[in-house]
């Protein structure tokens, strides 16, 4: 696939994403009352639409200016990673929270490392913006999987964790 068609698919994709996560907050007005669970509301909105933004600086930058895709990846993955860390501090109990909001602080590093440093994933085969692609892709999978805690009540702060 053309990189450039990818990234146009992933950001109008992820843009619905943000839609669609809005649309459920809507229709849960308490979710904002509280601190602790307007924190992980927004935590989960910018789980998608920082990818979301990423994409679009990678179609506006591409192959020609890859300093604009470059220096927003870096950007936008320090803001991801100070958000995550900052969700991950607060998180308590729930293993599967916990890991995804360290994966996602790693993938987040990660992009940043690539953006500030593309000539690391040349040993790989790959061109940066390819990698940064793949990382991407496991950004909106932790992302779902934290969509899905949250949403079956087992990520709210306040909610018992029902045994297995």
């Amino acid at each position: 696939m053309d990189v450039s068609a990818f990234y146009a698919l992933f950001s109008a994709t992820c843009f619905t994403l943000v839609g669609l996560w809005w649309n459920v907050v809507q229709s849960h007005d308490d979710w904002m009352r509280e601190p602790a669970l307007r924190r992980v509301v927004g935590g989960v909105y910018l789980s998608f639409l920082l990818p979301a933004l990423m994409g679009l600086f990678a179609q506006v930058g591409g192959t020609e200016q890859p300093q604009i895709w470059r220096a927003a990846f870096f950007a936008l993955s320090v803001v991801g990673c100070g958000s995550t860390l900052r969700l991950l501090a607060r998180t308590r109990g729930d293993f599967v929270i916990i890991w995804q909001q360290a994966a996602a602080t790693l993938l987040y590093a990660l992009i940043a490392v690539v953006g500030a440093f593309p000539e690391l994933v040349r040993p790989a085969g790959l061109r940066p913006i390819q990698a940064e692609a793949l990382m991407l892709i496991a950004l909106i999978v932790l992302g779902h999987t934290l969509v899905w805690r949250f949403m079956a009540g087992e990520g709210r702060p306040g909610k018992d964790v029902p045994e297995d």
